[in-house]
């Protein structure tokens, strides 16, 4: 074996690298919605979570990214740790599908159709069938269906370069001395151990240990320690990301090298006490790239079925090794670890923004009690609300930009943006709150009152303010269409309304029934319950973009009297109801 096929060698493995990392994102772009349902199952039943665990790695094909995301889950409270156990679980399970697609490059034989499952035969044509769908499709759907199957085709052809690369090494004495030496079941995996956290990907190892073994010179007694420890080596990635993590998210990763450690030591015993006293002629053979997929899934199946009923010891050991802290920890909203994988980031990140329009919508109804029924706490409320919605909208707003640097389906930017527009409108809300319980408190401190009919009147339009304010938080958390319709008309309602009671007053103050300064304070008020309702209409708007993936807002609020047959029709009615 001279430098060329060393050169050909590394340029199998980088192809190989470089393939599984491409089919995987875009897998993970492609299955944006399905991920999505597969966290929406993730409850306390032990085998929810392991079936999401196992979904998940095999769509992205690759249990460290699962378990990374776990750690950011947890880390956001969005996943306690009983549930994190069971994903990890299933996490290790469902790595094993990259090692059966890659042991297609094994298969042998003389039969036409045993010719046409080996990858050589049909990665040529998906490579075909992907180039075609990667450049001239403008779906983004089709585009990342061919971005998986040259990720594939890309992926094989490494391994099938690497493979042809080593070839030579079988008529090499050393190379055949060095699997002899693996056959130390510790040197095995150690060996595994360190390759697996070199290059953060236990399927990445297997494959290469596959293109190895097409040598014929690595035996099942070298291999099957080599592969136990390249479980081990996939912690690394979940103990990096969980550093600056909370407790619970540090045990999730504690949880996933324990489970890892504790398999290997149990089976790695059970492997020696066999092999010392049965010695199986077996393990003297050469492994196939077929067995070493083989016993890959063995072993990840053996501990699964071992450590799964025991997730509440590993919960209780995960909490002895990571104990409680003094000082009570802050949830992160928002986990950076989640942007690696951005349909659940943005599934994230819309429920966030759930909290904020449910904590602007509070904020504002509180504070139109508070013109009737003043009390300190209820004005420390709707402060601290605004305050925090201030808060959720610098996060979200940081985090959404961060996630529109990433490469994602036409759906999950124009849900970005969407979600970008109606943060902005959530968090004036809550500063219409705020200048709607200063009007209140001003009244209160001068003293100052409103007639009885101003009262009166001013009562229809707080009602009519806080429908629109539920109708639009209901269509926004619902992506409801139909209740967003409803939205723009009730607004022109109360632009109408406004125009009313601004006249009447003006009338009352003419003929002396109600004093200048408390003019002011309801000409303010009018103008910050009007522009709530203008807010409304643009939340609602988002939504009927979103769903016409058109984010035109302003073109389809004026186009709504237009376009929308019924809008007369639901102007009346509310016109009806909100009537002075």
């Amino acid at each position: 074996m001279d430098i060329f096929h060393v050169l050909t060698m590394l340029g199998g493995l980088c192809l190989f690298l470089f393939g599984m990392n491409f089919m995987g994102q875009s897998l993970e772009r492609r299955a944006g919605g399905k991920l999505r349902t597969l966290l929406d199952k993730m409850t306390g039943s032990v085998g929810a979570g392991f079936l999401t665990g196992m979904g998940i790695t095999a769509i992205i094909q690759s249990s460290s990214a699962t378990t990374v995301m776990v750690v950011g889950f947890v880390n956001s409270g969005l996943m306690n740790l009983r549930q994190a156990i069971n994903v990890i679980m299933g996490a290790n399970v469902g790595t094993t599908v990259t090692a059966w697609l890659l042991s297609l490059a094994g298969i042998d034989g003389g039969s036409t159709w045993v010719q046409l499952l080996k990858p050589t035969s049909f990665t040529p044509v998906l490579a075909l069938i992907g180039i075609i769908f990667y450049m001239f499709c403008k779906d983004s759907h089709k585009k990342d269906t061919g971005a998986i199957l040259l990720g594939f085709a890309t992926l094989m052809f490494g391994m099938d370069t690497m493979s042809g690369a080593v070839a030579g090494l079988k008529d090499v004495p050393g190379f055949a001395e060095l699997f002899l030496a693996f056959t130390n079941p510790l040197l095995g995996v150690l060996v595994g151990a360190v390759l697996t956290a070199v290059i953060q990907s236990s399927s990445a190892s297997v494959g290469i240990l596959q293109a190895l073994a097409s040598t014929g010179q690595v035996s099942y007694a070298a291999a099957v320690p080599i592969i136990m420890g390249q479980n081990i080596g996939t912690c690394v990635t979940a103990l990096i990301s969980c550093v600056g993590a909370n407790k619970n998210a540090k045990r999730a990763a504690v949880v996933h090298l324990m489970f890892n450690v504790i398999g290997v030591a149990v089976l790695l015993t059970v492997f020696c006490i066999v092999k010392a006293i049965f010695a199986p002629a077996l393990l003297n053979e050469s492994a196939g790239m077929a067995g070493i997929a083989v016993a890959h899934s063995a072993f990840n199946i053996l501990c699964t079925a071992m450590l799964l009923p025991c997730g509440g010891l590993l919960e209780k050991l995960a909490v002895r090794l990571v104990p409680d802290k003094a000082q009570a920890e802050e949830t992160v909203e928002l986990d950076e670890r989640l942007l690696a994988t951005p349909s659940l980031a943005l599934q994230r990140c819309r429920a966030v923004a759930c909290d904020m329009a449910a904590q602007a919508t509070l904020a504002l109804q509180n504070a139109l009690r508070s013109l009737e029924h003043y009390t300190p706490e209820l004005a420390a409320s709707i402060r601290e609300d605004e305050s925090r919605c201030d808060h959720y909208e610098d996060v979200l707003g940081t985090y959404l930009v961060k996630l529109s640097a990433r490469k994602m389906g036409d759906d999950e930017s124009e849900e970005a943006a969407e979600l970008l527009k109606a943060i902005g409108d959530f968090e004036r809300i809550s500063d219409h709150a705020v200048n709607v319980l200063e009007s209140a408190e001003e009244l209160r401190d001068k003293e100052l009152s409103f007639s009885d009919a101003a009262r009166r009147e001013l009562s229809v339009l707080a009602a009519a303010v806080d429908h629109i304010l539920t109708m639009s938080l209901d269509a926004f958390r619902d992506k409801s269409v139909p209740l967003a319709r409803q939205v723009e008309p009730l607004e022109e309602v109360i632009d109408g309304l406004k125009e009313q009671l601004r006249t009447r007053h003006i009338l009352r103050m003419q003929q002396g029934q109600c004093s200048i300064e408390a003019g002011f304070v309801l000409s303010d008020l009018l103008t910050d319950l009007e522009r709530t309702s203008d807010h409304c209409s643009n939340i609602a708007g988002c939504v009927i973009d979103a769903a016409h993936h058109d984010l035109n807002l302003h073109a389809t609020l004026d186009a709504a009297p237009q376009r929308d047959p019924d809008f007369p029709a639901r102007y009346k009615t509310f016109a009806e109801e909100y009537k002075l």
